[in-house]
């Protein structure tokens, strides 16, 4: 498996090269070898992708603000309507 320079690798890189690998693999156009080797790096791609989901979405925070004016801000644990 070729190496995947993290330090410059974006999430939206990340799950189009998933994608695309997935694509292949339904697809049954890669050779056996090819594919084991595809699959090892989708697994390690997508836990780079979970991983980066997860770093987001600890450090979304929710905003309020008071009546008085004053602005709070406090972990966003849950999206309104789940």
């Amino acid at each position: 498996m070729k190496n995947i320079d993290f330090d410059k690798l974006t999430y939206e890189d990340a799950l189009a090269q998933l994608e695309a690998i997935v694509r292949d693999l339904e697809g049954g156009r890669i050779k056996l070898d090819d594919a084991v080797e595809a699959y090892e790096k989708a697994t390690v791609l997508k836990k780079f992708c979970e991983d980066k989901l997860q770093a987001a979405q600890l450090k979304i925070e929710k905003i309020t603000v008071a009546q008085n004016g004053d602005v709070n801000v406090e972990a966003f644990d849950k999206i309104e309507g789940e």
